[in-house]
């Protein structure tokens, strides 16, 4: 026993940190919603799901390709930018209609302008392979739960096509029948006219499209074992290429933390060890922020400074966001937003689910004291393309009294106190989980698609 507590008094600073990360994470394994992403370990190919290259490389052109969008001027990648970090680097972005990519994005003066602003921020794409991954969406709104016989909860429902192989196959079918992301209005194009009837019915004008093309109907043939003929193709093979695309194309693999969880001591300076002590501990910011995403998956009401559009159930007449409450109808789900994943957080700002914040300084402060903060947001802080129109509601949810109330009454976190250097730390371990061989993906963005359409 002394020989024992004499190594423990020899222990350096680094190791003390792990040995109390190990123990809190076993703590959080012991949380049963939290048991499947709790373990603190690196990151590994084996953490994620299994992917066929040549399913990838179909994917990976038709995440780049117009082809699928209603009015053939928008892909998948034309907001889920590599400059943005798989994101747009605008706290609201604009899909359908818009101009340029990145915070260059453009609203333009024609008759063809989007009608509305994005909701929310633009999400990363980063580790959406991961097999812990069951959730997807600021509000949850698709799920791995086989609610209506489909294999997933989704806002389809009974009419998500059959044979989709994940929760992110399944997400990854509904910006193209958005019409504000990708489809367009009706009467603009078919899809867009078709979408507006039911959702299902863009998908199958899509995929006729993709079929009268003959270099992917030579992969899809080649990948894919029941795809002989045109007729064959569907919407589910589709969203199966762009997940074994999105799954295999960004993984973070080599961040620092990664190399710290290795073993490695030096992988972080001392006021990023500090900062990791701070987080698995006196800042509580584990209690959410768990497992390998860092991330447990769940919704909260943190009292995010709200504007925009907002996403509302179709009878609400208000300019607000009910979270997660617009999906499950649950007076409890209120203004609650899914925890985002940590990975990569230092790129792809801004932050929140609305982008409120224009640094990692002000988004962690806020989470010190939500309603603190609430009162003294700078509307200043958000990065949005210029637009006479939409500047007219952008903002007017403040001015809503009666919403504001009922916004601050519902707060999940309570306030606690750092000083600015507990703060300053804090962002310092942020940034050790920042891989940056992640963020240009493992196949990168194509020259040219088999449409021949132009590639942003």
């Amino acid at each position: 026993m002394q020989n024992a507590s004499k190594q423990r008094r020899k222990a350096s600073g680094r190791n003390v940190i792990r040995i109390l990360v190990t123990c809190l994470a076993f703590l959080v394994s012991a949380t049963p919603s939290q048991a499947e992403t709790s373990d603190l370990r690196p990151l590994s190919e084996a953490d994620y799901r299994p992917y066929d290259p040549a399913k990838a490389e179909i994917g990976r052109l038709l995440f780049y390709d117009k082809i699928l969008s209603g009015n053939r001027n928008i892909s998948c990648g034309t907001c889920h930018t590599i400059e943005g970090a798989t994101s747009d680097g605008l706290s609201l972005g604009v899909g359908e209609g818009g101009v340029g990519t990145g915070p260059e994005r453009r609203i333009p003066d024609s008759a063809e302008r989007p009608d509305f602003r994005m909701s929310r921020n633009t999400m990363a794409m980063f580790n959406l392979g991961h097999r812990s991954i069951r959730t997807l969406l600021h509000d949850g709104r698709v799920t791995a739960e086989d609610t209506y016989g489909r294999g997933f909860d989704t806002p389809a429902e009974e009419w998500l096509p059959l044979g989709l192989q994940s929760v992110l196959a399944a997400q990854a079918l509904f910006p193209l029948a958005s019409r504000i992301e990708m489809a367009g209005r009706a009467g603009e194009n078919e899809a867009g006219t078709a979408r507006n009837e039911r959702i299902d019915y863009a998908w199958p004008i899509l995929t006729a499209r993709v079929a009268t093309i003959p270099e992917y109907m030579d992969m899809f043939a080649t990948a894919f074992s029941d795809v002989s003929t045109p007729e064959h193709l569907t919407i589910a093979h589709i969203g199966n290429a762009l997940d074994d695309f999105i799954n295999s194309e960004w993984r973070t693999l080599s961040s620092p933390f990664d190399t710290w969880l290795s073993g490695d001591g030096s992988a972080f300076s001392t006021a990023q060890g500090r900062g990791l002590e701070l987080f698995y501990g006196k800042a509580g910011c584990s209690e959410c922020h768990s497992g390998q995403l860092l991330t447990d998956q769940q919704f909260y009401a943190l009292a995010i400074p709200p504007f925009g559009p907002g996403r509302v159930r179709r009878f609400d007449p208000y300019a607000r966001d009910l979270g997660r409450m617009v999906e499950t109808d649950l007076q409890d789900d209120a203004y609650r937003f899914r925890t985002p994943s940590l990975r990569n957080v230092a790129r792809t700002g801004p932050w929140g689910h609305n982008g409120a914040f224009a640094s990692l300084d002000a988004v962690v402060r806020h989470h010190l004291n939500p309603l603190s903060s609430l009162a003294a947001w700078d509307s200043g802080q958000v990065v949005l393309p210029q637009d006479a129109q939409f500047a007219k509601t952008d903002f007017v949810v403040l001015e809503d009294r009666f919403e504001m109330d009922r916004y601050r009454m519902r707060v999940d976190i309570e306030p606690i106190t750092l000083s600015d250097s507990e703060i300053s730390d804090i962002v310092a371990f942020l940034h050790t989980l920042t891989d940056e061989a992640s963020i240009p993906g493992r196949l990168g963005k194509p020259e040219v698609v088999p449409s021949n359409l132009p590639v942003d």
